[in-house]
């Protein structure tokens, strides 16, 4: 039986923990689970040490982001998978026995996802994952359940199992052996979009990446950084121009990012129109720091394509999410263009 560490991040993150840990501590049998605390400063640690005795605390010192702080945690962790669950989760029984038996049933499957639904809106997806991710030519992420801002309501529509382009790190079940072979996250993105690059480099390697109904989790959403946060849209703007850097073929790159930066002008035009000029500042420094960083990311990308082999780029969405969404007025991943995806050839 392959050994199981269900391991959350915690930064100044009490109220979460004391919400809804006693239901992964009941709801999880047979995993060790780990709390890593990101060097919070509210009294997290101390009630974990009266209040939940039996789990185990990594103390980090300092915040090191969702991406260094998951890679130190696990760096003392041995078991053969681990579930990265954020604090503001909620499971119930059966949550974890599903992931597991995904996995067991796909042995050339790295990581896979829950069904994510509103911790607040049950009937709902939620932002962060709902039925699996995907993303489109020019770096924008979106979801099966999940197009931009637009969740839909879960009808059954998405009860399944299928593979995915990417895996929500909200609730993220990897094999310890596939997470070390790409050398864990890229620290440079800190938080957002860090799960994308995972499972980019993953498929690289031939992996695949899956996600499965029979288990479902509620996700509060936004626990450490709102949905509303201009941090937020910084990180967000920026860390999807480096993935996408880092891993578009040569020959698409350049008008790629020259279309992504028109479509990203246009959402700080947006944002400034809308009365968010916080937000329209956010996105101009995201693209300052992303071209400050294109010599590192260009080493990036070469390691990349020396360590590449088999890739599987299915799922791939080869048309533009923003034009579908926003002037076609396609609201819903089922109409979506199917044969816009590109699949894998056996």
């Amino acid at each position: 039986m392959p050994s199981t560490a269900i391991v959350i991040l915690n930064w100044n993150g009490r109220r979460w923990l004391e919400r809804f840990l006693p239901g992964v501590v009941s709801n999880s049998p047979g995993a060790t689970i780990v709390v890593a605390d990101n060097g919070s400063s509210d009294d997290s640690l101390e009630w974990l040490a009266r209040a939940q005795p039996g789990v185990r605390t990594i103390e980090l010192g300092t915040n090191l982001g969702f991406a260094g702080g998951y890679n130190a945690a696990l760096r003392q962790l041995e078991a053969d998978r681990f579930v990265l669950l954020n604090s503001d989760v909620e499971v119930a029984a059966g949550w974890l026995q599903g992931l597991t038996d995904c996995l067991d049933r796909n042995p050339d499957m790295a990581a896979c996802q829950p069904k994510v639904l509103a911790h607040g809106k049950p009937s709902s997806f939620e932002h962060a994952g709902a039925a699996g991710g995907f993303i489109d030519r020019n770096g924008y992420p979106f979801c099966r359940g999940r197009i931009f801002e637009l969740t839909e309501e879960d009808h059954g529509q998405y009860d399944d199992d299928c593979d995915v382009f990417w895996a929500t790190g909200a609730c993220l079940m990897v094999r310890a052996d596939a997470f070390r072979e790409v050398g864990g996250f890229d620290e440079h993105l800190f938080a957002h979009m860090e799960e994308i690059d995972l499972c980019w480099r993953l498929k690289r390697l031939s992996w695949r990446i899956g996600y499965t109904s029979a288990s479902v989790v509620r996700h509060v959403g936004g626990g450490a950084l709102g949905y509303g946060s201009p941090r937020k849209t910084y990180l967000n703007f920026r860390n999807s121009l480096i993935v996408l850097t880092k891993h578009l073929r040569s020959r698409a790159l350049f008008l790629r990012i020259l279309r992504r930066l028109a479509l990203d002008g246009f959402a700080a035009l947006k944002f400034l129109v809308e009365g968010h000029s916080a937000h329209a500042w956010q996105v101009v420094r995201a693209h300052w720091h992303y071209f400050a960083a294109l010599p590192r990311i260009r080493r990036q990308r070469i390691a990349l394509s020396a360590s590449e082999r088999s890739p599987r780029l299915d799922g791939l969405y080869l048309r533009s999410i923003a034009y579908d969404r926003f002037i076609l007025g396609w609201k819903t991943f089922s109409a979506l263009d199917r044969t816009a995806f590109i699949r894998r050839a056996e």
